[in-house]
């Protein structure tokens, strides 16, 4: 498994519920002519890595962040999903408001959603739709008592109770770090889009194509290779690259004999 990260600086992108709602399920508004663009991540720079883990690359983003912003001038976020492990290392390392993704939180609501109505259904769609615009609005704290009083006044048992109650328990465990309704009012990010793409680019689509083997180390190569052009570093690297490869193959300390 490979672990990858991104650090970047964008602008504030402040924005409503409601506008996050109609974003994610497509529903269509007029938008006026004058409605500024979307903010984009500037100077974005990426990690990945199948052998150090992620204490060290998350060692690797915080020496990143203090090189870019010393004097602690800007405001920290960081976007992770709700694995445990990396939430207790990021919070552990990191001085940021740590936010969790909410496209893991979706996951979380389509499953849900699927133990009461048909995969695919609009009732499903709407399901889900009503308890993201719920969360996104701040209370994720009705979404989970909601959950957990229908597996008491439906009576279910079985693979439907513990797929609630799984959800429920995501999202109650999470509660703290899906303050949506504030983030958004600042202009945060709640989604890591940026990392995202970051996966598909720099693994699957190079690391995961049929009939690939790799070696641990052939692999860890050309993650760091991927990783140096993805964050737009690597002529500085490859001239780098050049030189000490110079070095290797003709020391310094050899002379040059005149004939």
């Amino acid at each position: 498994m490979a672990t990858v990260a991104a650090v970047f600086t964008r602008a504030p992108w402040v924005r409503t519920p409601q506008q996050v709602v109609e974003s994610l399920f497509r529903i269509s508004r007029p938008t006026p002519e004058d409605a500024p663009a979307p903010p984009r991540p500037e100077n974005k720079r990426v990690w990945a890595s199948l052998l150090k883990g992620k204490t060290a690359v998350i060692q690797e983003v915080a020496e990143e962040m203090e090189r870019r912003d010393p004097s602690v001038s800007k405001t920290r976020v960081a976007l992770t999903d709700g694995e445990r492990a990396l939430q207790i290392r990021v919070d552990g390392r990191l001085n940021v408001t740590l936010i969790l993704d909410l496209m893991h939180a979706l996951e979380k609501l389509w499953k849900a959603a699927y133990v009461f109505h048909a995969e695919g259904s609009l009732e499903a769609d709407l399901w889900v739709l009503d308890r993201t615009l719920r969360i996104l609005s701040g209370d994720v704290g009705q979404v989970v008592k909601g959950l957990r009083q229908s597996i008491t006044k439906r009576g279910l048992s079985g693979a439907k109770r513990k797929t609630l109650e799984g959800v429920a328990d995501y999202l109650y465990r999470n509660r703290t770090r899906m303050r949506y309704d504030e983030y958004l009012a600042n202009g945060w990010p709640i989604a890591s889009g940026p990392v995202e793409g970051a996966c598909k680019h720099l693994i699957k689509d190079r690391m995961e194509r049929s009939g690939m083997r790799w070696t641990e180390h052939m692999a860890e190569a050309i993650v760091q290779l991927r990783a140096v052009y993805l964050s737009g570093d690597f002529d500085q690297y490859w001239q780098f690259h050049i030189d000490e490869d110079q070095k290797r193959l003709y020391p310094a300390a050899w002379s040059v004999v005149p004939k």
